[in-house]
């Protein structure tokens, strides 16, 4: 059912070799998905390459470029489990990286968006569904994050670009896995006025994972706020919300 599930989602509307999207939201930009590869995905595998006669690197230099932000978030991710108090491989141990439902997403937004209102948004106001997301990006500003979230109103700040660094969001699953201790990251892009272009890397557990309040973010004056759930039916009612238009 999951995989059907992102099937209908990623190909009704994503899937295409270059899908341009424009929601309720007036959110305009190209995107082109790479799902897990062949060696660490379900037994559904839904990449659709471009001909090697067009492109003949273009394949292996995603997939080299997708395992390489997979290895990278792998250990941040060990890095996180240090950081609360948990063994290093906790997140291994539970089967959250093992067959992980990773997507690279390649992302262009047009120069000229017909508009320059607040209306109109590279991405509008979001935050990621899964663990954590590696973002590089081209050095055309755009980016916005707004720290408190549950503010009003809320106030937003550029990220400024570092040559060879990725930009990290925290991602909803992460933020209830820790009960709150780690926020998922509110983010948007506003028109530049000039083309820009992006790669985020969506790191999601296995989905048979099951995400529950960690022990070191929970005690007796702070109960668990969430209860526990299997990663792929999180995600699944997030695709389902998010694309039942």
């Amino acid at each position: 059912m999951w995989s059907s599930m992102v099937h209908a989602a990623l190909l009704g509307s994503l899937w295409c070799l270059l899908v341009k999207e424009q929601d309720y939201n007036c959110d305009s930009k190209e995107s082109f998905y790479i799902g897990p590869l062949e060696e660490t995905a379900t037994p559904v595998v839904l990449n659709q390459w471009p001909s090697r006669d067009v492109l003949p690197s273009w394949r292996n230099t995603m997939e080299i470029f997708y395992r390489k932000l997979l290895l990278a978030g792998k250990r941040l991710v060990s890095l996180i489990a240090l950081a609360l108090n948990l063994d290093e491989d906790f997140f291994e141990k539970v089967g959250a990286l093992d067959k992980p439902m990773s997507f690279l997403r390649l992302l262009h937004y047009p120069g000229d968006m017909g508009s320059f209102n607040e209306e109109i948004y590279g991405a509008s106001a979001h935050s990621d569904y899964g663990m954590i997301t590696l973002l590089a990006t081209d050095g055309v500003p755009g980016l916005q994050v707004c720290r408190e979230k549950s503010k009003q109103p809320r106030v937003w700040e550029n990220v400024l670009h570092v040559d060879g660094a990725l930009i990290v969001n925290i991602g909803d699953m992460m933020e209830r896995w820790t009960n709150c201790l780690f926020r998922s990251t509110l983010h948007r892009v506003m028109p530049a006025g000039k083309e820009r272009y992006s790669a985020a890397f969506f790191l999601d557990p296995n989905q048979d994972c099951l995400v529950e309040c960690l022990e070191s973010c929970c005690s007796a004056s702070s109960p668990p706020r969430y209860p526990p759930i299997r990663s792929g039916d999180y995600l699944k009612e997030k695709l389902r919300l998010t694309y039942a238009s």
